[in-house]
């Protein structure tokens, strides 16, 4: 049972991955990978969110484990990371790097603090 609810939500954060990204490239020209930073950034707000909550098993596997998983991607970003380091945007690079760490936990403790304030 829990294996298919995290194949479902993969599935479902997947797909709203490549909507997501395919909807921010067309919009954004610039070095910095907008997309991924986007749909990682979102990720871990939610992931802190549905934490705080303290739900179930079974909801934490399809929406954390499947659907968080599906929609965020930590190998993506070090392909960036690589493809800005090739092309020698070390400056892009590193505020990449520092901002998806930093941001990216500052919102996972946002998210898990969100549901607090309507308790």
């Amino acid at each position: 049972m829990f294996l298919l609810l995290a194949g479902a939500g993969g599935f479902i954060g997947a797909v709203l991955r490549y909507t997501i990204s395919g909807w921010i490239n067309k919009k954004t020209a610039s070095p910095f990978p907008w997309a991924t930073f986007t749909v990682n950034m979102t990720g871990s707000f939610l992931l802190g969110t549905v934490s705080g909550l303290d739900v179930a098993e079974a909801w934490m596997t399809l929406i954390g484990t499947g659907i968080m998983g599906g929609l965020t991607t930590f190998s993506t970003f070090k392909l960036e990371g690589l493809h800005l380091h090739k092309n020698r945007e070390k400056k892009t690079l590193a505020v990449y790097t520092i901002m998806s760490y930093t941001v990216g936990i500052t919102l996972y403790i946002t998210g898990y603090a969100f549901p607090m304030l309507f308790s």
